[in-house]
């Protein structure tokens, strides 16, 4: 028969365990202990507290915030997940000291950090120079899109969110009707009945007074775009994965050891809205740290195409930086992307059968048509008349005269295949630029320096730095410190969530390269 060592569950066990053993040097539960008692000033949540006299002491800031950056490095983002590891794991357990705070408590503590957040992000960023982590010389920015807390089917205009509401009163009036005719339910009925008429209500009610205490959203068109019910600073973003209801968080990176300068989460799924914002953010947080305000000067800085507009050139050319924004083009221009389409359609170029085309160099151009001064008209190659459809009409950053000929004549013109684009073009358009205004020749010239700049071999070398600074962070948030979602709604709650974010990842590089962690 076979023999087994007993068991007996009703023994008791004593277990001897040092707290501060558990958190050994080298690792990052032991920088995130050390930076908090030693380096972050949590002065600033004492105004939070009117206990000296009277009431009961409270969780200490530094202890709740120990668990909170953990617990992030670990990707574990909710409260209730929190307060069961300050129970059952032991590293949390001596993070917290052996407290064990409640979701609610840690929830809140999160959701209410606006105020004293920026300061813990400077307090760990002048640690970061101190340990000469910060290279200063080429930064880069870019952002990464992420859902939130909010559902993008209660995303609508104001007409369609009132259609929303009609559609589901009507639903509730019509579920009321059959329950009035109905004299005969059972009891299981009766109460999935209750259940469907109680959630109706709830979001008719809801929709009503969201309609009611907001206003339509504007774009920068001054047409109405989306709101959205839960979460209204949230937006709808493209993405590679469909189109999320969510915020975009962006950061801007160091390039010496990847450390992030400024983080911040915007509602706006458009780039290059947020570069201004982010610089701005960025030499705010390196004043705190006692950089001068020209800190940015004579620096390099690479974004992607997103963020390539005129507003943005000239703010870097106002700012002294040494901008690298290519146009969203560039990448056409670049002989080492000459045959990047090569193998898009599974067929080998060089068995793919040729297209019986008309070489660009043999197409008509401007120089090929006469201009009629009297009849302020042009002259195509086959005497057709172009006459002018529009005059100084402006075009991005030019000012133009549209002149287009008759569909009649181009439908039996015999030079068509060399004058028009394609085979269902109707007519040809000839656009003439004008002479430019002061400001659009400035910003024109800005776009044109910086495609002139970018198609360089050096300006493309120092461009493709940004691949190996920026966005190895955003793949660390996201793959190790398994950020996929905000937990929280409004931009207020949902920058906090981020820039905690960026602090891990901050604390992560002192606890690799600074030697004194």
């Amino acid at each position: 028969m076979a023999k087994f060592k007993p068991y007996n569950y009703d023994q008791m066990v004593m277990i001897p365990i040092t707290l501060k053993e558990q958190l050994e040097p080298g690792t990052l539960e032991y920088a995130i202990h050390e930076l908090v008692e030693t380096k972050i000033d949590l002065s600033v949540f004492d105004d939070r507290f009117k206990n000296d006299d009277t009431g009961s002491p409270a969780f200490d800031p530094k202890i709740l915030l120990k668990i909170i950056l953990f617990a992030y490095s670990r990707g574990i983002i909710g409260s209730r997940p929190i307060e069961r590891a300050c129970r059952e794991n032991i590293i949390f357990m001596a993070m917290s000291c052996g407290f064990q705070p409640d979701h609610s408590t840690i929830a809140h503590f999160v959701s209410s950090m606006k105020d004293e957040i920026e300061s813990i992000f400077c307090n760990i960023l002048l640690v970061c120079e101190e340990l000469n982590l910060l290279g200063g010389t080429h930064f880069s920015l870019d952002g990464v899109k992420l859902p939130s807390n909010a559902s993008k089917e209660w995303s609508g205009t104001f007409k369609e969110l009132k259609r929303k509401q009609e559609k589901l009163q009507e639903k509730l009036d019509q579920i009321l009707s059959e329950h009035i005719r109905t004299d005969k339910t059972s009891e299981s009925d009766s109460q999935r009945r209750e259940k469907q008429k109680a959630r109706l209500k709830r979001q008719v009610k809801r929709l009503d007074e969201f309609l009611k205490q907001n206003q339509p959203k504007q774009g920068k068109t001054k047409a109405e775009i989306q709101s959205n019910v839960t979460d209204n600073e949230s937006a709808k973003m493209p993405t590679s994965h469909g189109v999320i209801q969510g915020y975009n968080a962006q950061a801007l990176v160091d390039d010496k050891h990847q450390i992030i300068v400024n983080a911040e989460a915007m509602g706006n799924g458009q780039d290059h809205d947020n570069l201004a914002p982010m610089l701005g953010g960025a030499k705010k947080n390196m004043q705190a740290i006692g950089k001068g305000e020209d800190y940015f000067e004579g620096k390099q800085l690479s974004a992607d195409c997103n963020y390539h507009n005129k507003d943005n050139l000239a703010r870097c050319e106002d700012e002294g930086i040494d901008a690298y924004i290519p146009d969203p083009q560039f990448r056409k221009r670049d002989v080492r992307f000459a045959e990047q389409d090569r193998f898009k359609d599974g067929i080998n170029p060089r068995k793919r059968p040729k297209k019986e085309t008309v070489a660009r160099s043999d197409k008509f151009t401007v120089n090929d048509f006469t201009y009629d001064e009297q009849n302020k008209s042009y002259i195509c190659p086959n005497k057709n008349v172009l006459k002018r459809n529009a005059h100084a009409h402006r075009i991005r950053n030019l000012i133009y005269d549209i002149y287009r000929a008759k569909e009649s004549d181009c439908a039996v013109c015999p030079f068509r295949q060399k004058c028009l684009s394609k085979k269902t073009t109707k007519r040809r358009h000839l656009v003439i630029p004008l002479e430019r205004a002061e400001e659009v020749q400035k910003k024109f010239s800005l776009v044109e320096a910086m495609k002139q700049k970018i198609d360089t071999h050096e300006g493309r070398r120092i461009y493709s730095r940004r691949l190996a600074i920026v966005e190895p962070v955003f793949a660390n948030i996201r793959a190790q410190k398994r950020l996929d979602r905000f937990t929280l709604r409004t931009k207020e709650k949902v920058n906090i969530q981020w820039m905690l974010f960026a602090l891990v990842h901050n604390i992560e590089k002192i606890a690799h390269y600074g030697m004194a962690y």
